[in-house]
């Protein structure tokens, strides 16, 4: 009998401590940038930038797979600092999955703050290392913005502090109940390519978490249907989807996108909410940590309480 893996939960982080910040995907925009390191000063902490993050290409890269790669490396086994932060996703982080060194995240374990195209690396390393994924801000596409980040969570997720999201941030019941399990998911259309791969998400018996933005409702109907074919949407406690920003079809009813989840999973008997602002938001960007316990209370008011800390104190 396989045993189960231990969670691998990094140290406690404080204010004032150091954030390496990397590009392990697509480049951002320089003035985002600026905007984004002020932002984390002022909030308390102290950012220094990996050695090709600034990189522009090639393409749409932030730098060669090899350059992301040994920034992404270099960050984790950095001494001096204490989380590590994406600048923004895009696309590219892909063609790191292969390549990345376990053991030496293993040995050296931070918090790892990304979204969308990270959801691949964060989900392989809660997935094969037991490192909880820290699904919230990066740098350039949520530090830079007004009201950008929701800094209670993005805080307590680092001390280790019990917190929990509901109306406030974003979310709403499409289906009554209340259900308990580990947190886990991310940007829906990532953990649909990560379909048969070596890095299969592992999303089967979890508190389902799924994000997206930009996706009509006939293409998130249709990438639930791709997960629940793949056996991916087997023996799930509850199902929480995110703000789902501008997944809507223009001429079309403003609940579509509801009509479209409450359908698909029109069998499940556990709860379902929708709204939470995490990932691609309009404003906010809550932070989750993903691989915890957690619990969903799908009523009047709802409420997601993340029952375990991700860090140790």
């Amino acid at each position: 009998m396989v045993s189960a893996l231990q969670p691998l939960k990094p140290p406690a982080v404080a204010l004032g401590a150091s954030v390496s910040v990397v590009a392990p995907a697509s480049f951002a925009n320089p003035d985002r940038v600026l905007s984004g390191f002020e932002a984390l000063r002022e909030a308390g902490y102290s950012p220094k930038a990996g050695e090709h993050s600034h990189l522009r290409g090639p393409l749409f890269f932030a730098g060669t797979s090899r350059q992301r790669l040994d920034d992404l490396h270099k960050a984790f086994a950095d001494g001096e600092t204490s989380l590590v932060m994406c600048l923004r996703g895009g696309y590219g982080s892909n063609y790191l999955l292969g390549d990345l060194d376990l053991e030496l995240i293993r040995a050296h374990p931070k918090p790892f703050f990304a979204y969308s195209d990270l959801t691949g690396a964060q989900l392989l390393f809660l997935d094969r290392l037991g490192l909880p994924a820290f699904h919230g801000p990066m740098v350039a596409a949520d530090f830079a913005a007004k009201n950008g980040v929701h800094l209670a969570s993005l805080q307590a997720a680092l001390e280790g502090q019990p917190y929990s999201v509901g109306e406030a941030e974003g979310l709403r019941v499409l289906k009554d109940g209340a259900a308990s399990g580990t947190l886990y998911g991310g940007c829906l259309s990532i953990l649909v390519s990560l379909l048969g791969t070596p890095w299969e998400p592992a999303t089967e018996g979890k508190l389902l978490f799924l994000e997206d933005t930009g996706a009509k409702p006939y293409q998130i109907d249709r990438m639930l249907w791709h997960l629940r074919c793949a056996g991916k949407l087997e023996g799930l406690k509850g199902i929480v989807f995110g703000e789902m920003l501008e997944c809507a079809s223009p001429g079309a009813a403003q609940n579509l996108l509801e009509q479209v989840v409450l359908r698909a999973f029109e069998d499940f008997d556990g709860p379902v909410a929708i709204g939470l602002r995490s990932g691609h938001v309009s404003r906010g960007n809550v932070t989750l940590t993903l691989g915890v316990e957690a619990e969903l209370i799908a009523r009047d008011p709802p409420e997601l309480r993340l029952l375990e800390p991700a860090v140790v104190r």
